[in-house]
């Protein structure tokens, strides 16, 4: 039986996609933990695999992840992690297939996670003194309704 598809239509990742890729991304943070890997921009840096997002084959995987450590509130520090993460990827791969029962081990790519700045972008825009001030006018406004 096949199952037709609305080939126009955004469609989300499978739950196959992303129970393949949270096995993937909870091995990685085990990997990553115990491993001592030899690439310069990695040494004394911690990384967080915030998510992997699986291709439909489950072949390719594209790693988020976010650097911590000294000095990695800068965005170059943390594109040279994410260049040495690429680097020892198949280092990694290697690691990953001994991690996981999967038929195939996926190729990695490894992303900078930008949510964390965005994140921190949106807090500051909220905490902006003219933004409060419309914030407070709505909840006059929405406080008002709900009286009646």
């Amino acid at each position: 039986m096949k199952r037709h598809q609305n080939k126009g239509a955004l469609t989300g990742p499978t739950q196959r996609q992303l129970r393949a890729g949270e096995l993937i991304r909870h091995a990685l943070v085990d990997i990553l933990r115990e491993e001592e890997l030899q690439d310069e921009a990695l040494q004394g840096v911690s990384v967080t695999v915030t998510e992997v997002r699986m291709s439909p084959d489950l072949k390719h995987a594209i790693c988020f992840v976010e650097p911590l450590g000294a000095g990695m509130s800068d965005a170059a520090p943390a594109n040279e992690v994410v260049k040495g993460l690429n680097r020892v990827s198949k280092f990694l791969r290697g690691r990953l297939g001994r991690h996981i029962d999967m038929k195939f081990t996926p190729d990695l790519k490894f992303i900078h996670d930008e949510s964390f700045n965005t994140a921190g972008e949106m807090d500051r825009l909220f905490s902006d003194p003219r933004v409060q001030q419309d914030i407070r006018r709505l909840s006059d406004v929405l406080g008002d309704e709900d009286e009646d």
